[in-house]
């Protein structure tokens, strides 16, 4: 799918950057729809704005068997109002014209009632993931292994276009929290470690999802949702909706960095973390959610929970005494929608605040506006039933062909001893391991079903193949012994183990063996683990093959980096295709075989010691290697495999690093190039990245950051010079006064194996 991307790269190089506050409106107010909301809002009773406020599961209006909206159903939006709606109907994915029809029945309903169109939400996360039939690409973390923007950006359009075949105009994505530690089950929707990693993909999925204008969301595009708000990622146990200790300084500098990209890329709407930051929830931390979010930004957009968190603050914080009390601290800090899924007891709350004038009705006529004003963006007041059936582009086949490309660039060559890949297609091939014939295993969750289950049913995923089924589409002689298996239906650690003994026998008639090892899909709460290491039975079960001698490949297929030291000196090849999707294994196999070349690299650090778990930006004095005064700034901690760490069936030549000042200071452009040559004998892609340290600071600076990255393509003997154009000012980091520091210093600059230093001369 060829698109015009360089509007998209210039506005990224614009908009992605650590300094500075922006105080002009995030999205130019639109005078016409703003009169409209100010007419409306003057109409409204108090029943009507509340119940604007609240959104409810479509379980709590569905009738049962069906996809229509029940009489008890009917009564319930009526009564109190509800201004939205949100899920799947069957707890799988539905085709369109089901989402049609159920959305046109609760459409008529509201419009009725109210004259207010009701607003669809749905969890699409990694394309239109609870849409039969729809096209799906690589979750998230998949995507920012391509280090390719416009990978994130295709993804976007075509995400949208198939959501909105089924009227549905508001996409719970992109997720961008910063994935800090490796333990934490939902790693795998977010587009990794890094701050400008996670800035850059955000922004360009944003702006797929929902065009170039903000106020005006066409037919095909959607209103994006970025969650979730803020430092989900870096829960300090490892577990799902855990608290998170991360100090106001990091909170802005990193973890704020790429909500703030893509607010001012126009994003429309923020979901909240579940939990909280030293001690405060997030859904009532009025700062964050009021101060930096629609005050510092100046964004105007809508601000909903995650679903049942206004009851977590007082059922499972214990800051509320109440859920009332719950209620008004939430909306108070900011909140405008509840996300409460089967209970209105938040309608009947919400009025009472106002009539005990604990809640200012100030508060609720903003939450209000607001959620009015997404409505307006999306044109649901001038059609709120969609243009159904008018979508027929919806899976062809160059969406397809975007999702099978995305795949292989999001596939990690680790290792590669002695050249063993690519596989000749005469290769004899044992394959083992429980993730060889899944089609659970490759997209992971939010998967046609939240635990991602459903995937392995004939009715979604009968038409794309498991690795078993890709690789004997390339290779003449696969055998396939299925002996480890998860168990079918079964919580997602559970495995089924069979006889070893037959496999160590097959691998005498193999040349290599291929083993598909890694995780079962999970989500959220239920992919908490105690321990990162890969299971015992995966363990074992390459051990006892290594004592054949026959060479391995280790296929990685899972949702975050399982520990797997013991394992890893056992194989020649190791390849982490982490969860590709639908599409994943036939690009597998085409890697495997030559007929493409690796072109990924890892979006975060892969640990080799559960007890070892750090990023990539990690502080000097982590790094025990140097603690005898000499830091050296390219090395790293012992890791299993570094940040942006990835192999090629080609080899690239670094030279000739310059810049075009040896001198800086605040508010200038810093130009940065390097040469890069294909020194092998076949074409390939490489990301080129640029890191930066900065040599001293008032704080601790990190050892390094990465400033930008673009992903080229060279023929063999092929060069080509890259230049990076920095802004002096995005060098700065967040002082102990929470403002941006610029401080005169030497910055080191490095790209491959070349660096420069530059001296900064004056500050901010």
């Amino acid at each position: 799918m060829k698109r015009n991307f360089l509007p998209i790269l210039t506005f990224l190089l614009a908009v992605v950057s650590c300094g500075g506050e922006k105080r002009t409106p995030a999205i130019p107010a639109d005078k016409e729809i703003e009169e409209k909301i100010e007419k409306l809002l003057s109409r409204m009773t108090i029943e009507e704005k509340v119940g604007q406020m609240t959104q409810l599961t479509s379980a709590a209006v569905l009738q049962s068997g069906t996809h229509n909206v029940s009489k008890e159903g009917e009564s319930i939006i009526r009564k109190y109002k509800i201004g939205s709606i949100l899920n799947t109907m069957d707890d799988v994915a539905d085709s369109a014209s089901a989402y049609r029809e159920f959305i046109r029945q609760i459409q008529d309903i509201s419009m009725d009632e109210m004259g207010i169109p009701c607003l669809y939400g749905l969890d699409q996360i990694h394309g239109a993931s609870y849409t039969v039939g729809a096209v799906l690409f690589p979750q998230e973390i998949g995507v920012a292994a391509s280090f390719n923007n416009e990978l994130a950006y295709e993804m976007g359009v075509i995400s949208a276009y198939e959501t909105r075949s089924c009227d549905v105009p508001w996409v719970f994505t992109p997720t961008l929290d910063l994935s800090r530690n490796q333990c934490w089950p939902r790693m795998w929707e977010s587009f990794g470690e890094d701050p400008l990693v996670q800035s850059r993909m955000g922004v360009a999925l944003t702006r797929g999802l929902q065009g170039l204008d903000p106020n005006h969301i066409g037919s095909e595009n959607v209103a994006a949702c970025l969650k979730h708000y803020l430092a989900y990622g870096a829960a300090v146990s490892g577990q799902d909706r855990t608290p998170s200790m991360v100090g106001r300084r990091e909170l802005k500098e990193k973890f704020f960095a790429p909500f703030k990209a893509c607010i001012e890329a126009g994003a429309l709407s923020v979901m909240v973390n579940s939990s909280n930051n030293d001690g405060v929830p997030f859904h009532t931390n009025k700062e964050l959610l009021t101060g930096w979010l629609k005050e510092g930004l100046n964004w105007d957009g809508m601000i909903v929970t995650d679903w049942a968190d206004i009851r977590n603050v007082y059922e499972r914080d214990h800051t509320a005494a109440t859920y009332k009390d719950a209620v008004c601290q939430s909306i108070s800090a900011g909140v405008d929608m509840i996300m409460e899924p089967y209970s209105t007891e938040v309608c009947d709350y919400l009025i009472e605040l106002v009539e005990e004038k604990k809640l200012p009705m100030e508060r609720v006529d903003d939450a209000v506006r607001r959620i009015l004003r997404l409505k307006f963006r999306l044109g649901l007041f001038d059609n709120p039933y969609g243009n159904g059936s008018k979508y027929e582009k919806f899976a062809c086949p160059e969406f397809e062909q975007t999702a099978y490309r995305t795949a292989l660039e999001s596939e990690v060559l680790l290792k590669n001893e002695d050249s063993l890949l690519p596989l000749s297609k005469d290769t004899r091939i044992l394959l083992v391991g429980p993730n060889a014939n899944s089609m659970r295993t490759l997209g992971g969750g939010w998967n046609y079903s939240w635990q991602g289950e459903a995937a392995d049913k004939e009715e979604f995923t009968g038409k794309y193949n498991t690795i078993y089924e890709a690789l004997k589409n390339k290779f003449k002689k696969v055998e396939y012994l299925p002996v480890l298996e998860y168990a079918p239906n079964g919580y997602f650690q559970a495995e089924v183990r069979t006889d070893y003994k037959k496999a160590v026998q097959a691998a005498k008639r193999a040349d290599v063996i291929v083993a598909a090892i890694g995780e079962n899909s999970y989500c959220e709460t239920v992919g908490n683990i105690n321990d990162l290491t890969l299971s015992i039975n995966q363990l074992e079960l390459v051990e006892e093959l290594a004592s054949t001698g026959k060479p391995i490949v280790l296929i990685l297929n899972e949702g975050r980096p399982r520990v797997i030291n013991r394992i890893e000196p056992l194989a020649m090849s190791i390849v982490n295709i982490l969860l590709p999707g639908n599409y994943g294994a036939d690009a597998l196999s085409a890697l495997l075989c030559g007929e493409e070349n690796f072109s990924a690299k890892l979006p975060y650090t892969y640990p080799k010691y559960v007890n070892r778990l750090n990023t990539y930006d990690y502080k000097l004095c982590e790094n025990r290697a140097t603690m005898g005064g000499l830091y050296n700034y390219d090395a790293n901690i012992e890791s299993q495999w570094p940040f942006a760490h990835g192999l090629s069936y080609t080899t690239f030549e670094y030279s000739n690093m310059r810049t075009d000042k040896q001198e800086f200071r605040t508010g200038d452009v810093i130009t940065i190039s390097v040469d890069v040559r294909n020194t092998g004998n076949v074409a390939g892609k490489e990301p080129v990245l640029l890191f930066c340290s900065d040599l001293y600071a008032s704080l601790t600076p990190d050892v390094r950051r990465l400033r930008d990255y673009k992903k080229i393509e060279l023929a063999p003997g092929q060069s080509q010079t890259i230049e990076f154009r920095i802004n002096a000012d995005d060098l700065s980091y967040v002082g102990e006064d929470l403002n941006w520091v610029l401080e005169a210093g030497e910055f080191r600059f490095a790209c491959g194996d070349q660096s420069v230093i530059v001296n900064c001369v004056s500050g901010k």
